[in-house]
């Protein structure tokens, strides 16, 4: 069996925005009790783990757009694999403060799309 897709991720310049937008389009529960106002939407609401989030920054940045994230049981390891195969790190292993060690980290593929990774 493959690794199972276990994230999603929306970025964009305007959360608030954004959030209002996908609750109401798909009727998610977009919760943002959270100190940094990021959007979270709970396997119940959206069918798996997602987000949604923004800020200011470049639009361009790789970070803005739809990221979805794969578990694996080795974030360096399938690092190194993607960079063989093609793929070039975006994000190295990283810990995110106040999540009780929710480690993530991420690649863009050969044509620059970005991808997540979380350990699992």
């Amino acid at each position: 069996m493959g690794k199972p897709v276990v994230h999603f991720e929306v970025i964009g310049r305007d959360a608030p925005k954004l959030q209002k937008f996908y609750g109401t389009l798909f009727d998610w529960n977009v919760d943002t009790s959270n100190p940094g106002g990021y959007g979270t939407i709970t396997p119940e609401s959206a069918g798996m783990n997602g987000g949604i989030g923004g800020g200011g920054g470049n639009p361009q940045d790789a970070s803005y757009g739809v990221t979805f994230y794969v578990q694996v049981a080795d974030l360096k390891a399938t690092l190194d694999k993607a960079e063989k195969l093609g793929g070039k790190t975006l994000m190295p292993p990283t810990e995110i403060p106040g999540t009780g060690g929710v480690t993530l980290a991420a690649f863009s593929d050969p044509e620059g799309n970005r991808i997540g990774l979380t350990k699992g």
